[in-house]
């Protein structure tokens, strides 16, 4: 449990950047990486943007489980929380209803604030929500047994939804020992029955003989989701993200786009990441042990100098609901990789199995008259 007397956060944070010119509110251009005032068409640059991701510094991860970061790391934002996909998103404010993004739930926003780890970088949208869309179009026009009547949604629907999704990494280091044994394969003759007759055939066999030792490696930027909102399996598939390509966090790069704050504790994340960090061990020991085989039966790592970062990925978002039933998109903000929930049409897989049957049905027949 952290302390009671933790340090306040640094003030309410609600990402909007008037317009010096006309003041209205400006937002960032992935395409030029500015910001962008579309009521004047003023443009305004961000402080510090191409600084390199290795300018972004890492924190500890002890003080961050005790909570005793500085206030300046903390920080509060207004969000909502949706009654459905249980999604904790920031909203424009001024606004007091609108649909969720993720699972397109209709909710009325709230007043609440949500106290978290600030962010510590960002990975900008790179990708504009028109060629976002394009993706996902013909993502969805290569799938054969999508309902017509969705993709024409898709086609003709609203907008996508700008969403940076929230990430921890971590950095650690591990060292490892071992006990296990190495296996190494040779061959017997042998005499076997094979179709009623003796035949001689080389078996392997495997020697096997106690191994140990040690490994250690170092760990650096060890990605876990920190959303409970998409399913892990889609944002799973948008990997590789280009990580060296962070920009130390400004809320600027937020302007006109929504951000999720954290579900997932830095500590429970921590267990996910050590859960990756184990089988990448495993995978060194058995590569230490060598020979043909390996077996494993013990290993104890120590594991220091544990420090993490709270990142934000960009993800391009639709929901749509379709007969009763919501899909969702996503697209990589910054390659344009796709991902979503397969629909099927029942119909078109019904004409489908009748085509294949009556194209069997007419081989068959030729193949009659053959004989």
């Amino acid at each position: 449990m952290p302390p009671i007397d933790q340090p306040p956060a640094a003030p309410l944070e609600e990402h909007r950047f008037p317009c010096d010119t006309c003041g209205s509110d400006m937002r960032f251009d992935p395409a030029q990486t500015l910001l962008v005032c579309d009521h004047c068409g003023n443009v305004e640059p961000i402080d510090g943007t191409g600084r390199h991701a290795s300018a972004i510094a890492e924190q500890d991860f002890r003080a961050g489980l005790q909570a005793a970061l500085p206030a300046a790391e903390m920080e509060e934002t207004r969000v909502t929380t949706c009654p459905n996909c249980a999604a904790q998103v920031e909203f424009e404010p001024g606004k007091h209803a609108t649909e969720c993004p993720f699972c397109a739930t209709p909710i009325v926003i709230d007043t609440g604030t949500n106290r978290h780890i600030k962010p510590r970088a960002v990975l900008p949208f790179a990708q504009s929500e028109e060629s976002a869309r394009g993706a996902m179009k013909d993502w969805l026009g290569s799938l054969w047994f999508a309902p017509n009547g969705l993709q024409q949604y898709a086609r003709k629907g609203r907008k996508m939804q700008g969403i940076y999704v929230p990430y921890w990494t971590y950095d650690a280091r591990t060292a490892s020992s071992y006990r296990g044994e190495r296996g190494t394969v040779y061959y017997v003759t042998q005499t076997v029955m094979r179709n009623g007759k003796r035949v001689r055939q080389q078996v392997p066999k495997v020697r096997w003989r106690s191994a140990s030792g040690r490994v250690a490696r170092f760990f650096d930027d060890v990605l876990v989701l920190a959303s409970r909102s998409l399913p892990k399996k889609h944002t799973d598939a948008l990997h590789p993200w280009d990580l060296s390509s962070l920009e130390p966090y400004a809320p600027e790069y937020l302007a006109g786009f929504r951000a999720e704050a954290y579900g997932v504790s830095l500590e429970e994340g921590f267990t996910q990441a050590r859960a990756h960090m184990d089988r990448v061990i495993e995978r060194d020991v058995k590569f230490d042990i060598g020979g043909d085989r390996q077996r494993v039966h013990d290993i104890q790592t120590q594991v220091s100098d544990v420090t993490f970062k709270h990142i934000l990925l960009p993800v391009w978002l639709a929901a749509y609901k379709y007969r009763g039933k919501t899909y969702r998109f996503v697209v990589n903000g910054h390659s344009g990789k796709v991902q979503g929930e397969r629909p099927y049409s029942a119909i078109k897989i019904t004409i489908a199995v009748v085509l294949g049957l009556i194209a069997a049905a007419i081989v068959g027949y030729f193949v009659a008259q053959q004989q």
